[in-house]
């Protein structure tokens, strides 16, 4: 069973105003995420929760000044982006990149390769896209589009929630993957997550603002996030307050 352990963890990025000084963002996170649970992280904008999936993926930007993230017991830190790909990480960006020059379909059949040790059997392959590409309502022709390229905000998040269901990672952060979305596409990309979910042996991260796509995704937990670091926990109740009071309350909270 999948988990996912952040330890006391403190990041920081350069500051933009003094080159040779450091801004700290976060200031000692403590999260556990195992599988077969959904954990929601909701914050208001510059409280830290794309720096923390950007600090677990490895974005060089972001600098880990202390504490610790591991993976089944195994030290992230230590594993360059790839690495933690391969061992069952995910992130679905909330800024996908455009990848111009390299179509889709070339591009998820090397990252299923890089992930499963072998390049998966073309035949098989093949109606394993289809089908998944199906399920998303990603017409066919995008699969011979160059990554992201001309997608729209939706087709982009769908072209994530593909990689989420081809490469089957351990544990999946998704960083506010509803934005953008209109009505129909956040239900599609709902249903997608929940299928990855309905495995069982997997974890999922899910940073969002809003409670909207959490009416179709149900979270085991639900995390605020204020200043840096967690300020307070709970279920799926605790979303609804959000909805209801918004962060006024934890406005304040910076240690």
């Amino acid at each position: 069973m999948a988990t996912l352990e952040i330890k006391d963890l403190h990041v920081a990025v350069q500051d933009m105003q003094d080159a040779d000084a450091t801004k700290e963002i976060l200031r000692g996170v403590d999260l556990t995420v195992r599988a077969g649970e959904t954990h929601a992280i909701m914050g208001p904008n510059g409280s830290g929760k794309s720096t923390l999936a950007y600090a677990i993926a490895g974005h060089p930007k972001y600098t880990v000044t202390s504490g610790a993230i591991l993976l089944d017991g195994e030290n992230v830190l230590e594993m360059t982006v790839d690495e933690r790909a391969r061992a069952g990480l995910f992130l679905a960006m909330q800024y996908p990149v455009e990848v111009p020059g390299v179509s889709t379909s070339n591009f998820l059949r090397s990252a299923a390769t890089a992930v499963r040790g072998e390049a998966p059997k073309l035949r098989t392959w093949v109606k394993e896209v289809k089908q998944a590409m199906s399920d998303l309502d990603i017409d066919a022709a995008f699969a011979e589009r160059s990554v992201n390229e001309g997608f729209s905000g939706g087709e982009k998040k769908r072209h994530e929630v593909l990689q989420l269901s081809l490469l089957k990672p351990k544990i999946a952060i998704l960083d506010e993957t509803d934005s953008g979305l209109d009505v129909d596409a956040l239900r599609v990309v709902s249903d997608g997550i929940n299928s990855y979910r309905a495995d069982g042996d997997v974890g999922v991260l899910l940073i969002t603002h809003y409670t909207r796509i959490l009416r179709h995704i149900t979270p085991d937990h639900v995390h605020v996030f204020a200043g840096g670091r967690i300020v307070a926990s709970g279920g799926a109740e605790l979303a609804d307050e959000l909805e209801e009071h918004g962060y006024v309350r934890f406005a304040g909270v910076t240690t």
